[in-house]
């Protein structure tokens, strides 16, 4: 492995401090806005993110705090914090050696013969909390939602690094499908990935073998923002990932009472150009087949937390407004005004050919 990169120092400077102590066992108590080293007085830990050690002069990051109570070195520390993040490393890029092109041929060959590793799920945590803190602090998702897809077995939180894991099951409900994603946002890259042996033909899925209607996404958390917008527990959901329709085909072939499609993907040129090849393929198969975009924003997650953000801004707003009323002696009147989904778009056999 090459050394780490600047990016790669700053996720491992973004653990949060707090988790990080309860893992390696140092237990701590809040202390107003700070948390305190039970039985090291003088050892503070500040946003979560920094430490000070007042007795000794000594403090730092993340990586000064693995150094400093569990004496590891700088790249032990690191290794450590990347893990604890869900954060995976992959090889540097070697120097070109013409000794390894020449077995090239023969390498890949036998690459081919290999059995493809067996698929089994990450293991469970105990508690699901920081799956419950990423998803209802920065997705602004309800504990309702959340707690529905948890019940459904088809998201928990991994036992090692605290990742979201979603599972798409086979008709009969043993899981086909996983994939992982990290909760450490701050520098825009998480960890995301599929887990080893998936069978790909299969995506993370609800199923509602009364309604004809299926939802198609390109992530888990835009279908759970969707689902809370609309208020609809009760139709199928699929979620295509890469935005391949192996999925899809499968889950039609699995459930064919299903006539009816909706295609959620984001309001980008990427997913506009997927909906529309999606609407055409899937029209003249003689679907009935509608495009539903985002009305504001990139995905739901992002039109979701929007809303939310506007309804908190609007209950301020109430809130003054008896106050204003009195001050000013002005008559206000109240509007409503509901967003709905303006680019819900039929597709037609006629647009498809």
């Amino acid at each position: 492995m090459g050394k780490f990169t600047a990016e790669e120092i700053q996720i491992a400077k973004a653990v949060d401090l707090v988790d990080l102590a309860e893992q390696i066992g140092i237990p701590l108590k809040r202390k107003g806005r700070f948390y305190q080293a039970v039985g090291m007085d003088s050892v503070m830990i500040f946003n979560r993110s920094s430490w000070c050690r007042f007795s000794q002069g000594v403090g730092g990051s993340t990586i000064d705090f693995l150094e400093y109570f569990r004496n590891m070195d700088f790249v032990e520390a690191v290794k450590y914090l990347l893990e604890f993040a869900g954060y995976i490393r992959t090889e540097t890029m070697q120097k070109f050696q013409p000794e390894r092109q020449i077995g090239k041929i023969e390498e890949t060959k036998q690459k081919k013969d290999i059995p493809k590793e067996p698929f089994v799920l990450p293991s469970k945590s105990e508690t699901s909390r920081r799956l419950y803190g990423y998803l209802i602090k920065q997705r602004k998702l309800s504990k309702q939602m959340i707690d529905f897809w948890v019940k459904k077995g088809i998201l928990y939180e991994s036992g090692t690094y605290h990742n979201l894991v979603f599972v798409g099951k086979d008709p009969e409900g043993i899981p086909r499908f996983a994939s992982q994603r990290g909760t450490m946002d701050k520098y825009g890259k998480p960890f995301k990935g599929d887990v080893t042996g998936n069978d790909k033909t299969y995506g993370v899925n609800l199923v509602d073998r009364n309604s004809d209607t299926i939802y198609v996404y390109e992530a888990v958390i835009d279908a759970m923002s969707d689902m809370e917008l609309r208020g609809d527990y009760q139709n199928n959901i699929l979620v295509l990932g890469m935005l391949s329709d192996g999925p899809l085909e499968k889950f039609l072939k699995d459930y064919p009472h299903i006539r009816k499609i909706q295609f959620c993907l984001d309001n980008d040129l990427r997913g506009r150009q997927a909906a529309k090849k999606l609407a055409k393929k899937y029209t003249l198969m003689e679907y009935e087949v509608f495009v539903r975009l985002p009305p504001m924003g990139k995905d739901y997650n992002a039109f979701l937390q929007y809303k939310k953000e506007n309804q908190e801004l609007s209950s301020l707003v109430e809130k003054e407004r008896p106050l204003l009323t009195e001050t000013k002696g002005t008559q206000i009147q109240k509007i409503k005004k509901t967003v709905g989904h303006r680019n819900i778009v039929p597709y037609q056999i006629a647009q498809a050919r």
